[in-house]
């Protein structure tokens, strides 16, 4: 009887801290779409434009250019990672990361417009490499 009502109990305790793990871990998690998955859901509902969303893909080599003082704004072309032919034009008005560079993954935040350029108004840059030790490093 003693071990019955402790195996409950802890079965009960498990339950919660599984329960707030779920909740925990499922509140964090962002999905970001593809730019082939905004382009297509904006093509089947016009009226997504008005969602801000997020969309994840790469910068396209030669869109962009570096400004000397780095403020003012940037223009530059994002592209799919699975489809580099799906693409679309980028304004963001604000100072980039320093991790962003001519081939960076880049998160964007904001809206695409009825211009058909993305707004975004929060750029993220994704760089696992700069932190990586170099190949010539691994084989020392």
């Amino acid at each position: 009887m003693r071990n019955g009502r402790f195996f409950v109990g802890l079965a009960g305790v498990g339950a919660v801290v599984a329960y707030l793990m779920w909740t925990g871990i499922s509140d964090s998690m962002v999905y970001y779409l593809t730019p082939s998955e905004l382009l297509a859901r904006i093509e089947a509902e016009p009226a997504f434009r008005e969602v801000g969303v997020k969309v994840s893909g790469r910068v396209v080599e030669g869109s962009w250019e570096r400004q000397a003082d780095g403020v003012g704004v940037h223009e530059f072309v994002v592209a799919d990672l699975e489809d580099p032919e799906m693409v679309f034009p980028v304004r963001y008005d604000d100072v980039l990361p320093d991790t962003f560079n001519d081939r960076a993954e880049v998160v964007l935040e904001g809206g695409f417009g009825p211009d058909g350029v993305f707004r975004a108004h929060t750029v993220l840059t994704k760089c696992g490499s700069r932190y990586e030790a170099a190949k010539e490093e691994l084989a020392a």
